[in-house]
């Protein structure tokens, strides 16, 4: 699916013509023929995110169209993992020192404020052979996030961090395929392909050190406690 290249802590993931579909920055539907994950350094706050943006890629030898999708994150390009099946192809990068908890009993608490720019984060970037269209497209952003979920929850037992996005593409001119879901090829060749790209990233990121136990002992991270008033949609 994806030809990658990587330079100075940016991988491009190129395609020509194909559909994206991004919940990162400066994201949305957009046709481009690539993709870019830019590591960012720890404590990073830019004024002016299109202009840091542009002078990474710059520096790093890429020229990017304004809707090429780009995803930013604290994990080096030296840990991404890909995997590939059928018609499908995941890369993620993976680090959680922000670890973003659900618990199911919630104790009770109040709703975050807008919070600080962190560098950790789990990227999962996703494409397919099929030609798909945005409904299904979107839905594929559902399947990979659901697959990233399961994954890291056994793996530390968290859902996912504060950052997490992903990215979903499709090739346009492919094999039409009319659903994306976990009961069809793409869907679930992009379930295996999540799973295991995340975790060998997470295993390349954690292979000499170990993650946080709980939000307690990580640098950031948010424990949603915030209970809600219930309701019947019928009454």
């Amino acid at each position: 699916m994806f030809e990658a290249t990587t330079r100075d802590g940016v991988l491009a993931l190129e395609r020509e013509r194909t559909r994206w579909l991004s919940t990162g920055w400066d994201g949305g539907l957009a046709d481009a023929d690539r993709a870019f994950n830019v590591t960012v350094p720890e404590g990073w706050d830019p004024e002016d995110l299109d202009a840091y943006v542009a002078d990474r890629l710059a520096d790093a030898e890429f020229s990017r169209d304004a809707e090429d999708p780009v995803l930013l994150t604290g994990i080096a390009q030296r840990h991404a993992r890909g995997a590939r099946c059928g018609p499908v192809e995941a890369v993620a990068t993976v680090g959680v020192s922000n670890p973003a908890a659900l618990p199911m009993d919630p104790e009770g608490g109040s709703l975050p404020e807008e919070p600080e720019p962190v560098a950790g984060t789990v990227n999962v970037f996703v494409g397919t052979t099929r030609a798909i269209d945005d409904a299904a497209l979107a839905n594929l952003v559902a399947v990979a996030a659901e697959a990233k979920t399961a994954t890291l929850l056994d793996a530390v037992g968290f859902p996912g961090t504060t950052t997490d996005a992903v990215v979903a593409a499709c090739d346009p001119d492919g094999e039409p395929a009319a659903f994306s879901g976990s009961a069809t090829e793409v869907g679930a060749a992009a379930r295996a392909c999540v799973r295991d790209a995340v975790r060998a990233s997470y295993a390349s990121r954690y292979d000499d050190e170990e993650p946080p136990a709980s939000v307690a002992e990580a640098r950031h991270g948010v424990r949603t406690d915030v209970q809600t008033d219930v309701f019947a949609p019928s009454e």
